[in-house]
C-alpha cells in the first residue's frame, strides 16, 4: 500500500510540474579509464577515411584487384582528420584499433578469392616501415598526438605469425626464417602453430632459438632507402640489452616494439595468437612493458595514465566460457597469465542470439568478477573476419549498440556498426563483404542513419563517463516491467534501464541512490524526482541511463 501511495504522489507531482519535461545539458565527465570497461573503435587503416588522395597508388600498384580486395584510399591522415573532427569522442571512443600499417607487399596476388593486395595491413614486406599508402611517421605522429590530447589510445596490430605472400615483386623470405609448408589443419596443437595458415602465406619459424641473418632482400631495401647502418645498429644494441639470440621472432619483437618508444602507442592487438607457441606472446608482453617505460621515461609530459601497455590477443574462436584456458584437443593453453590483459571473445554474437539480456549480463559479470578477475575480454558483435556476425543484415543496429555497449567486458565497436554499414556487398567473395568503405554520405545525409548515430552515441559517451557500465559490478534491480540494473566501480554507481514502457517510468533507486541525490537521465537529458526511493521519469524512449549529478 505504501508503494502504491508514493506512485500516486509521483504521478500526481509530475501532473503539476514540468522539471522532468525539460532537457538539460551538463557538463562532460571526468572519469578514472580501465581498459576493462573501453570502448575499442576498430577500423580498416585503408577503408576508413582517406585524408591524402596523393598517396593512393604507392609502389605502383593498380586498380586491378577483385572486388573490394585492393587498396581503396584510407589512410592515418584521413583517421585523424575525424580525430580532430570529434568524431570518436562523440562516439565515447576511448581507443582506436587499426589494422597493421607497416609496409605490405607490393604486388596482388590470387588468394583463392580473385586477386588480392594487402590492404588489410596482414602481409607484411617491411616491419620497420609505414606503407606509404598510409602516410608516413610523421602521420602517425600527428595522429597519435591528436588522439591523445582528446583521452582517446591508439592500439596498433602485431603481426609476427607470418609474412606476407610469396609474388615476383616481394620474394620469399631465407629458409632459416620461414617455412611454407604443410598448411595447417588445426586438429591438434602442433598443426595449429607450426604450418602455415594457408597456402602461400610464409610462416615465421618462431619456436627457432638459432642465429639468422637478415634476409637480404631487406639488406638491400634498407640500403636504397639509406637506413641499413642505423636499422643494423639498433639491432645490434637490442640484442646486447636483452642477450636473446638473433632468432626471427626477436628481430620481429623489436621492430614491433619501436612503435613503443618512438610513437607512443599505448597497446597492441596481436594477430593470429593461437597460431604462435604460447611462449613467444610472455616475451612480447616484456619487451612491450620494456619499451612502454622508456617511452614514459623519456616523454614524461606524454604521459596519459598509469595504466600498464595493454595487449589483446586475437585467439581465433576464444569464448568467455572458455574462460583462461584455450582447448587444442590435445592440449590447454592458458594465454592470460605472464602475456595478455584480454583476449577476444568470440561468443557475444551468439549469446545475444540465444539468451535473455539479463542471462547475458549476469554470465559476463559472474566471469569478469572471479574466472577471470584482473583480466578482461574484448566483446564484439561484428568483425573483419567473422562472417556469421551479430546482424550482417543491419535489422537490428539499435539492439547491436545496447547489448554491445551494456554487456559487461571492454567493447569493440567495428567501423561502420555505428552507422549501420552494409555488410552484403554484391560482386564481393568471401570477407571482403565485411570491409566496405565507411559509409559517410550516409552518416551525412540520411536521417535513419542519423537516428542509429545517435543512439549509439548516447550509449557511448555514458559508457564514456562512467568506467563502472563496462567494468563495473552488475546486480539485477527489476525485471518487471523492463529490465533495470546497476553497474557500481567504487565512487561510480549508474542504474540502467532497457526495454521499458515509453512515456511514463517508475524506477527502484534505492539499492544506489539516496532520495537527496540529483539524478540524471543521460539518454532523454532530463531530471529525474525521487521519492522513497523510486525516481520518475516520462521520455518517448525505452532506455534510462542514470547517473548522479550536481546541478
Amino acid at each position: 500500500m505504501k508503494k502504491i501511495l508514493i506512485i500516486l504522489s509521483l504521478l500526481n507531482f509530475f501532473a503539476c510540474n514540468s522539471i522532468a519535461g525539460q532537457e538539460h545539458s551538463l557538463p562532460k565527465k571526468t572519469t578514472t579509464f580501465f581498459w576493462e570497461g573501453a570502448s575499442i573503435y576498430f577500423l580498416l587503416t585503408d577503408r576508413f577515411n582517406n585524408g591524402d588522395t596523393s598517396n593512393d597508388f604507392s609502389y605502383n600498384r593498380i586498380q586491378d584487384a577483385a572486388k573490394l580486395r585492393g587498396f581503396q584510399g584510407g589512410d592515418l591522415k584521413g583517421i585523424t582528420q575525424k580525430i580532430k573532427e570529434g568524431y570518436f569522442t562523440e562516439l565515447g571512443i576511448n581507443a582506436i584499433w587499426m589494422t597493421p600499417i607497416v609496409e605490405q607487399i607490393h604486388a596482388g596476388t590470387d588468394e583463392g578469392t580473385g586477386k588480392s593486395y594487402g590492404y588489410h595491413g596482414y602481409w607484411t614486406k617491411d616491419w620497420t616501415a609505414i606503407d606509404r599508402n598510409f602516410g608516413n611517421k610523421e602521420d602517425l605522429k600527428e595522429l597519435i598526438t591528436a588522439a591523445h590530447k582528446r583521452g582517446i589510445r591508439i592500439l596498433l596490430d602485431a603481426v609476427i605469425n607470418h609474412t606476407g605472400p610469396v609474388t615476383k615483386e616481394d620474394p620469399v623470405w631465407p629458409t632459416d626464417w620461414v617455412r611454407e609448408s604443410p598448411q595447417c589443419n588445426y586438429a591438434t596443437y602442433k598443426n595449429t602453430v607450426s604450418c602455415t595458415l594457408v597456402k602461400n602465406l610464409p610462416d615465421i619459424k618462431t619456436e627457432s632459438n638459432e642465429n639468422v641473418a637478415l634476409p637480404t632482400q631487406l639488406v638491400e631495401k634498407w640500403k636504397a632507402e639509406g637506413r641499413y647502418v642505423q636499422e643494423k645498429k639498433e639491432l645490434d644494441a637490442f640484442f646486447k640489452r636483452t642477450g636473446y639470440p638473433k632468432a626471427p621472432r626477436f628481430y620481429i619483437m623489436k621492430w614491433l616494439t619501436d612503435y613503443i618508444t618512438e610513437f607512443g602507442i599505448d597497446g597492441y592487438r596481436v594477430d593470429t595468437v593461437k597460431h604462435t607457441e604460447n611462449f613467444v606472446w610472455q616475451e612480447f608482453r616484456k619487451e612491450c612493458d620494456h619499451a612502454f617505460n622508456v617511452f614514459k621515461q623519456n616523454n614524461p609530459q606524454k604521459i596519459l595514465d598509469n595504466n600498464e601497455f595493454y595487449l589483446v590477443g586475437e585467439v581465433y574462436n576464444y569464448a568467455i566460457s572458455h574462460k583462461k584456458s584455450y582447448d587444442f584437443g590435445d592440449k590447454k593453453v592458458n594465454y592470460f597469465d605472464n602475456a595478455f590483459n584480454s583476449l577476444i571473445n568470440f561468443e557475444l554474437k551468439w549469446n545475444v542470439k540465444q539468451m535473455a539480456e539479463k542471462e547475458v549480463f549476469q554470465k559476463y559479470d559472474s566471469i569478469l568478477n572471479n574466472d577471470l578477475k584482473g583480466y578482461g575480454v574484448l566483446n564484439y558483435l561484428t568483425s573483419h573476419d567473422d562472417g556469421q556476425p551479430f546482424d550482417k543484415e543491419r535489422k537490428m543496429p539499435y539492439k547491436t549498440a545496447t547489448m554491445l555497449l551494456l554487456t559487461p567486458g571492454t567493447a569493440q565497436v567495428y567501423y561502420g556498426d555505428e552507422s549501420a554499414r552494409d555488410l552484403t556487398i554484391a560482386g564481393t567473395v568471401g570477407d571482403a563483404t565485411l570491409r566496405s568503405f565507411m559509409n559517410w554520405d550516409e552518416v551525412k545525409n540520411t536521417d535513419e542513419t542519423k537516428n542509429i548515430l545517435t543512439h549509439w552515441q548516447k550509449i557511448g559517451q555514458f559508457r564514456s563517463n562512467h568506467m563502472a557500465v563496462g567494468a563495473g559490478k552488475h546486480e539485477l534491480i527489476s525485471e518487471e516491467n523492463g529490465l533495470i540494473f546497476s553497474r557500481v566501480s567504487n565512487k561510480d554507481k549508474v542504474v540502467i534501464g532497457i526495454n521499458l514502457p515509453k512515456g511514463k517510468k517508475l524506477i527502484e533507486i534505492s539499492s544506489v541512490y539516496k532520495n537527496t541525490d540529483h539524478l540524471f537521465d543521460f539518454y532523454s537529458k532530463k531530471k529525474l524526482i525521487i521519492k522513497e526511493g523510486i525516481a520518475y521519469l516520462d521520455s518517448p524512449y525505452e532506455i534510462v541511463l542514470i547517473e548522479k549529478v550536481k546541478f
